[in-house]
């Protein structure tokens, strides 16, 4: 019989999962029950949040294999470092296939793998397991873009004629955790970190309604990467004193700068163009989100600071530093926007519904592991021509086995 509830573990109880967890206010038919994270701290904090919330009576688990032997968990939420991916899904794989526990599904953070290699080896795992996988890339269902996008094409392009222009940009001060800032860790820098949404959200925005990625093609990719900022021996110094000494920016630095243009043909032939910017480097109110989509004889523009709520300090107005206004904030007086909902304007609340109905109802989400191995394939390439200061045919043979030079620590444009 069709369960009717889902129960929901994480892997990880760090920014992101308390960040899906404030969603889950919204999400029905679905309880946050488990919490796994080698930090029992972070882990008891993530379980207490949920129970605050009243999103379910979530507790701490030792390991990822009593989460899945636990008859109530149905499906795992994989919002652990990077670096673990890989780990994360044998373990889940192996607790299924010995017989210790049952899953309907996985959903899975963003990026899916570090590099080609591992976002082939997840999808074969969960395949291999026979459950449903989920990508979750939440701004594919922000309201205002997935609004957006359906007025678009159905008076826009309706009548005038496909969009063929897609921009897309997500830029910030830099990562909350040192891992981030690592290559060998993360996968890269900014690109890997921030561009794979803004690849998704471009080629998502020039799909037509109801149909799926097979409808574009990707067929070259041009792109640049440097070191605008953290690479200046005064912000390396801030990073180092940060992280204890860990990060060295100086001789082992990642990009904090990237920008794309991916060209793509429809089924019809028609020539389409993707160009994405991110950066580690902007100095405003904070977390900046921005698209575009422009076609014949229309347009759309979303930006996440374009709010309807700002408040403004003077300078007579002191307190702790703190997120409490947008994500990534980075000053507390002044004029300043206030996203009123950061989980449901980013998209986390759309994506978690997305997911808990696809799994209830014995479906594969509509953005799965197959998507997640695609964006790695097109940030793999971008950093190829980044490389190698050409464009890149898609898709490169060497794809497979390629790994970018900052994920070796190798890269280093200051020398």
């Amino acid at each position: 019989m069709a369960k009717k509830r889902l129960g929901v573990g994480f892997v990880g109880g760090g920014f992101i999962t308390q960040f899906h967890i404030r969603s889950w206010e919204s999400v029905r038919d679905a309880d946050i029950l488990g919490i796994v994270d080698p930090n029992e701290k972070t882990a008891n904090s993530a379980a207490a949040l949920a129970r605050t919330l009243h999103v379910g009576d979530a507790k701490v688990y030792h390991s990822i294999t009593d989460m899945v032997a636990d008859q109530n968990i149905d499906a795992i939420w994989i919002c652990s470092p990077n670096f673990t991916r890989i780990e994360v899904m044998e373990e889940i794989v192996h607790a299924i296939e010995s017989g210790k526990g049952e899953l309907i599904g996985v959903a899975c953070e963003k990026p899916l793998g570090r590099n080609v290699a591992e976002a082939k080896r997840m999808l074969e795992l969960v395949q291999k397991a026979g459950l449903w996988d989920g990508y979750l890339e939440d701004q594919l269902f922000s309201p205002s873009l997935t609004r957006g996008r359906e007025i678009v094409w159905a008076r826009g392009a309706a009548v005038s004629g496909r969009p063929y222009l897609a921009r897309a940009a997500e830029e910030h001060s830099g990562p909350h955790m040192p891992w981030f800032w690592e290559g060998s860790l993360q996968g890269g820098g900014v690109l890997n970190d921030m561009m794979c949404h803004s690849v998704e959200v471009a080629r998502f925005m020039l799909t037509p309604p109801g149909e799926d990625r097979s409808f574009l093609t990707p067929v070259k990719v041009t792109a640049h990467t440097t070191c605008l900022k953290w690479q200046n021996p005064h912000y390396a110094k801030i990073l180092s004193e940060n992280s204890g000494g860990k990060i060295d920016y100086i001789n082992r630095p990642a990009e904090d700068f990237a920008r794309s243009l991916i060209e793509y043909r429809d089924k019809n032939g028609e020539r389409l163009i993707v160009e994405t910017t991110t950066s580690w480097c902007y100095v405003g109110a904070g977390l900046r989100l921005s698209m575009e989509l422009l076609g014949p004889e229309y347009s759309l523009q979303v930006n996440s600071l374009d709010t309807d709520l700002k408040l403004f300090f003077s300078r007579n107005v002191r307190g702790e530093a703190g997120e409490d206004l947008v994500e990534k904030q980075n000053a507390e007086v002044g004029l300043m926007p206030v996203v009123g909902d950061e989980a449901g304007e980013y998209g986390y609340v759309g994506e978690n519904r997305h997911m808990v109905q696809s799994f209830l109802s014995g479906k594969r989400p509509t953005e799965n592991f197959s998507d997640g191995l695609n964006v790695t394939e097109l940030l793999m390439t971008a950093y190829m021509s980044a490389e190698q200061e050409k464009t890149i045919v898609f898709p490169s043979p060497e794809l497979a086995r390629f790994i970018p030079a900052v994920a070796r620590g190798v890269w280093n444009p200051g020398k």
